[in-house]
C-alpha cells in the first residue's frame, strides 16, 4: 500500500490548531493593549518622551538656585510643532516654573508627586475624558528635576512599527510559543485518546479471514464522524457473507447433483466386458467422480476442526493404497507402499487426511505417463509422500500449482482443484507441502504435519 499521498490526522490538527490560537491570541492581545494604551495606562505611542528631553536640555538655574527655561532651537520648534505645548518644571527645593496652559487639574498637584519616578496621569476614553500628563523625575547637570507635560503630539509610523515589535516580541511572541508547546503535547494525546476505538476496529479488520465468516468491527468508542464508515463497512462484510453462503450452496448442490448420474454412469461402464477403451472410460469417470467430490470437499474443510483426533498415518496410507491400487494397476502403474515405523500420529481429521492422500495418488496417475511404478511412502516423525516417475514439475512451476485452477498443460482434462484441495487440508492440519523431485526423476509430493504429543 502506498503512503505517498497519506496525511496525519494528528499533525494537521496541531497546524490548524496551533494557526488559529496564534492568530486568536495575537488579535485579543492587540484589543488589550489597544485599549490600555487608549486609556493611558501603558506607554503612550505619543512621543512625550521626547519633549521631557527637550525640556531637560533646557532649564537653567541661577546662582541662587532658581531655575529658568532656555529659549533652545529644540524648544523653539517643538513650540511650533505643538502650539498647546506646556510643561510644569520643579525641583526638591520647590522652586518651579511653567510655561503654556497648564491644565487646571495639573496646575495644582505642587509636591504631591515627588516621591513618584515618574508617571501617566489623566484619562481619555469615555464621554467625559480629562486631560493627561507624563510626569517624570531626569537628571541634570543642576541636579535631579521633575517635569510635567501634556501629549506629545503626532505619533511616527516608525515609533508605531518599533511598539509593535516590542509588544510583539515581549507579550504576543512568548504566549504563542506557550500555547504551541502545550498543543504539541496536547494534540497527540487527545487524538490518541479520541481514536483509540478505531484504532480496535483496525485490530479486528486485520484477523478477518476468509474461512472465519460473520466477522463485524466494533462501533464501541469510535468517534461519531467515523462511525458511518465503520457501518458502512459492516454491511460490506454481511453482503459478502452473503455472496459466500450463496456460492457455497450452488457448489454444494451442484456437486451433489453430479454424483447421482455419474455414479450410474460408473456402474453402467462397470458391468459391460474389459477393455482397453472402457478402462479409459472408466478413469474419465473417475475423474468426475473426483472433481464432484471435491467441489463437496472444498465446502467441508474448515468444519471438522472441533472433530481432530489422534489418527495414523500409516493406516491411513496402507488404507488408501489398497483402495486405489486397483485403479493404478489398470492404468499401467505398480503402486507401493512402504515405511519403516509402525505409527506416525497426528492430530487431524481421518476423513480429510485420506482425501489428501487420494488426491495425490490420482493425480500422480494421471500424470505419471502411464508407466513405471507409484510408491507413498511414510517417514519420521509424521511425513508422507507420494512419488511417481513421470516427467515431473518444473522448478518455476511448483509455486503455482497448487493454485485453484491452475494447470501445468492447457490441455489437462482436470479441473485444477486437486493439488489446492491437499493445500487446504495441509493447512487445516498446521502442516506443510512441496513438491520436490524424485529419486529416479518425477515428481515427489510431501506432507509434513506436526506430531501428535504423547500421552503419559
Amino acid at each position: 500500500m502506498t503512503t505517498t499521498n497519506a496525511r496525519s490526522l494528528r499533525w494537521h490538527l496541531i497546524r490548524r490548531l496551533v494557526a488559529l490560537q496564534a492568530g486568536m491570541l495575537t488579535a485579543i492581545v492587540l484589543l488589550v493593549i489597544g485599549g490600555l494604551w487608549a486609556g493611558g495606562y501603558l506607554v503612550s505611542l505619543e512621543p512625550d518622551d521626547d519633549t521631557i528631553e527637550i525640556i531637560r536640555n533646557a532649564i537653567h538655574r541661577s546662582a541662587d538656585g532658581r531655575i529658568s527655561m532656555q529659549e533652545t532651537p529644540a524648544l523653539v520648534r517643538q513650540r511650533t510643532t505643538l502650539p498647546d505645548l506646556w510643561f510644569v518644571v520643579r525641583d526638591r527645593s520647590g522652586h518651579t516654573v511653567s510655561q503654556g496652559p497648564v491644565p487646571e487639574p495639573f496646575a495644582k498637584i505642587g509636591g504631591a508627586l515627588d516621591s513618584i519616578g515618574q508617571a501617566r496621569l489623566g484619562w481619555n476614553i469615555g464621554d467625559r475624558p480629562r486631560p493627561t500628563a507624563r510626569v517624570k523625575w531626569v537628571s541634570t547637570p543642576n541636579g535631579d528635576i521633575q517635569i510635567m507635560t501634556g501629549p506629545g503630539g503626532s505619533v511616527s509610523w516608525r515609533r508605531v512599527a518599533s511598539a509593535t515589535s516590542t509588544l510583539f516580541l515581549t507579550a504576543v511572541a512568548p504566549a504563542v510559543l506557550l500555547m504551541t508547546l502545550a498543543t504539541l503535547l496536547a494534540t497527540p494525546i487527545v487524538v490518541r485518546k479520541s481514536l483509540e476505538g478505531l484504532g480496535q476496529a483496525a485490530s479486528h479488520a486485520a484477523t478477518i479471514d476468509i474461512d472465519k465468516r460473520g466477522t463485524r468491527l466494533p462501533l464501541q468508542d469510535v468517534p461519531t464522524e467515523i462511525a458511518p464508515l465503520i457501518s458502512a463497512m459492516n454491511d460490506a462484510l454481511r453482503r459478502l457473507d452473503e455472496g459466500y453462503q450463496r456460492h457455497k450452496r450452488f457448489l454444494v448442490d451442484a456437486a451433489h447433483e453430479l454424483r447421482t448420474p455419474i455414479a450410474i454412469l460408473q456402474t453402467r461402464l462397470e458391468s459391460l466386458p474389459s477393455s482397453p477403451e472402457i478402462s479409459r472410460v472408466l478413469e474419465d469417470v473417475a475423474r468426475l467422480s473426483t472433481l464432484a467430490e471435491q467441489l463437496l470437499d472444498l465446502q467441508r474443510i474448515g468444519q471438522v476442526t472441533n472433530q481432530f483426533k489422534d489418527v495414523d498415518l500409516v493406516s491411513i496410507g496402507r488404507k488408501v493404497v489398497g483402495d486405489l491400487a486397483p485403479l493404478a494397476i489398470s492404468a499401467g502403474y505398480e503402486l507401493s507402499f512402504e515405511s519403516d515405523i509402525e505409527r506416525a500420529c497426528v492430530r487431524g481429521d481421518e476423513g480429510s487426511l485420506e482425501r489428501a492422500l487420494t488426491n495425490l495418488i490420482q493425480n500422480a496417475i494421471q500424470y505419471g505417463g502411464r508407466k513405471g511404478a507409484i510408491s507413498v511412502c511414510v517417514d519420521e516423525p509424521a511425513t508422507i509422500s507420494v512419488t511417481d516417475q513421470g516427467p515431473g514439475v518444473p522448478l518455476k512451476h511448483r509455486q503455482r500449482i497448487f493454485e485453484p485452477f491452475y494447470r501445468l498443460h492447457g490441455f489437462d482434462r482436470g479441473a485444477g482443484l486437486g493439488l489446492n484441495l491437499v493445500q487446504e487440508i495441509v493447512r487445516l492440519h498446521d502442516g506443510q507441502i512441496a513438491m520436490l523431485d524424485g529419486p529416479e526423476g518425477g515428481a515427489r509430493v510431501r506432507m509434513s504435519f506436526p506430531p501428535a504429543p504423547r500421552v503419559a
